[in-house]
């Protein structure tokens, strides 16, 4: 994937430590246009942000989960509903279910680390 797609990281947090920080810090680094979506707050690492899956206006290239399987199972509908290329499942997102489900909808799914992919030129 090169740079300008446009990345939706699920899960972001305002917390610098938490890899879904460092993830949203990074891609921007690399040149993507990234979506963060948290349901309270505006900005993350500077970027604006999104509440909702739903608030995410543009074509989706690839969307980065940082949340946990069980909210992920919540959050399927939408994740369908937004249409990415292709889905990240972090270390500790994983789930089978959801990955069928993604699947069978015609979407790639990665179990990888954003993070890793972006330090090895993969992503």
């Amino acid at each position: 994937m090169s740079a300008n797609e446009t990345v939706v990281v699920l899960g972001a947090s305002p917390k610098p430590e938490r890899y879904s920080n460092q993830a949203v810090r990074a891609l921007v680094e690399h040149g993507h246009h990234v979506i963060p979506v948290h349901p309270l707050l505006k900005k993350i690492a500077g970027v604006v942000a999104v509440p909702a899956l739903s608030g995410v206006k543009d074509p989706v290239d690839t969307l980065t989960l940082y949340v946990g399987p069980e909210r992920g199972k919540e959050l399927l509908q939408d994740m369908i509903n937004l249409g990415p290329d292709r889905v990240i499942m972090n270390p500790g997102t994983e789930s089978d279910e959801i990955e069928e489900e993604l699947n069978a909808k015609g979407i790639a799914v990665l179990r990888a680390c954003t993070l890793v992919m972006l330090r090895t030129g993969q992503f």
